[in-house]
């Protein structure tokens, strides 16, 4: 399982939708589990983005389904990440060393 982010935009059909059923996005998220993803957890944003999304999929192309499934509504314009979790991430680049950085420096060389 892996995890991924979702920035989503709303166009101005679904900015309609969502003023006029604000519980619509617990159907989309209904249908996203429906799809093998979970909603891990969404927040309503300002900026160029309405919406982040956390989600949970076994793949790639789990995620890839959902994008475009949901894209193609016309309610919404996504842009999809890949996430790592940080520990994960950290423990992936000390790994990758063969050694743990552990902050003291080696002595020089005489």
């Amino acid at each position: 399982m892996g995890l991924y982010i979702l920035l989503s935009s709303l166009s101005e059909s679904g900015r309609k939708v969502l003023l006029e059923r604000p519980g619509w996005i617990r159907k989309v998220n209904r249908e996203v589990e429906r799809m093998g993803a979970k909603v891990r957890s969404q927040y309503a944003v300002l900026g160029p983005y309405d919406f982040v999304t956390v989600l949970e999929a076994p793949d790639n192309e789990t995620v890839s389904r959902v994008s475009i499934e949901l894209g193609a509504r016309g309610s919404v314009q996504m842009m999809t990440m890949a996430a790592i979790p940080l520990e994960q991430f950290i423990t992936r680049l000390e790994g990758g060393r063969g050694r743990r950085d552990t902050g003291k420096r080696s002595p020089k060389p005489r």
